[in-house]
């Protein structure tokens, strides 16, 4: 397998994309500049809960619903070998694991890894009050208070990298990837929760590369947002200009073996200010492959 790179952008409209639970399970925030954070785990668990939503099992999971150590996990199958595990846990294959096996600590470094992610625009919170019909106590006889925080708009963006060499270590597969492009797409609108309802996949990139050496680095460095007010509040109010992306991409076009991607209609990207319309006319040098 080949290097790949990743650029993925969601946005969150009136959700929490990713609690603190240092903060009262506030969105993670960067308040030095009014920037949004979401952690990779976070991104992580999407994908892995979309592997046991589509049949898959897992190692970072709960068993009968409730969370296990990984040693149990480990010790609770009846063939614990490495080919075992490589052969039928998707995620190890992918994000890697630390796990006992035979008395033998085993680390697996997983060849799919990715930045935290952040947003491009500047981010305000929003505090509501909420009421429980539930009592906190046998002897309260009013319901329980608390507080919703949540943000009001947020355009996230992540970066990620598939490393080759790693991939042979932990058997990654070409349909692994294939599912984790799909994942990417799908995920987030599959898996709402009360908290997360309100979050969109907007746009996804993954540039596969023709050797397992080649990295540019990371993509956001390439990508510019421009919004339409100081404030905005929906996907309609901005634009992504991708003029120094395409450059890149121009001039790495030899290293470039395929870009699979995904991009929502209701965002609009710009090249020298004009809507792009189709990205496969915009470099038709490179090969991409849309993501159903």
């Amino acid at each position: 397998m080949n290097n790949s790179e990743i650029l993925y952008i969601y946005d969150a409209k009136l959700t929490n994309p990713n609690g603190d639970p240092d903060e009262e399970n506030r969105p993670r925030m960067d308040y030095e500049r009014d920037i949004n954070l979401v952690s990779d785990l976070r991104l992580k668990r999407y994908i892995r809960d979309y592997m046991l939503q589509e049949g898959f099992d897992i190692f970072v999971r709960r068993v009968d619903d409730k969370p296990v150590t990984a040693d149990k996990r480990v010790k609770d199958l009846k063939d614990s070998s490495e080919e075992w595990i490589l052969e039928n846990w998707m995620d190890v294959r992918m994000f890697g694991a630390t796990m006992t096996v035979k008395d033998d600590t085993k680390t697996y470094i997983g060849p799919v890894q990715f930045n935290w992610g952040y947003s491009l625009n500047k981010v305000e919170l929003l505090e509501a009050g909420i009421t429980s019909h539930f009592s906190s106590g046998d002897n309260k006889t009013q319901g329980s208070m608390g507080k919703d925080y949540r943000v009001k708009y947020s355009l996230i963006a992540f970066s990620g990298v598939v490393s080759g060499k790693r991939a042979e270590k932990t058997k990654l597969r070409n349909e692994d990837m294939k599912f984790l492009d799909g994942a990417m797409k799908n995920a987030i609108p599959n898996l709402v929760t009360r908290s997360k309802i309100g979050q969109y996949p907007r746009l996804y990139f993954r540039v596969e590369y023709k050797d397992s050496q080649t990295i540019l680095g990371d993509l956001r460095d390439y990508i510019n947002l421009k919004e339409k007010s100081e404030s905005i509040r929906d996907i309609n109010e901005c634009t992504i200009e991708i003029d120094k992306l395409v450059n890149l991409f121009s001039v790495y076009e030899e290293k470039i073996n395929k870009v699979y991607y995904f991009i929502d209609p209701s965002l609009k990207l710009t090249l020298n200010d004009n809507e792009v319309a189709d990205i496969q006319e915009v470099i038709p040098t490179i090969q991409f492959e849309e993501i159903m």
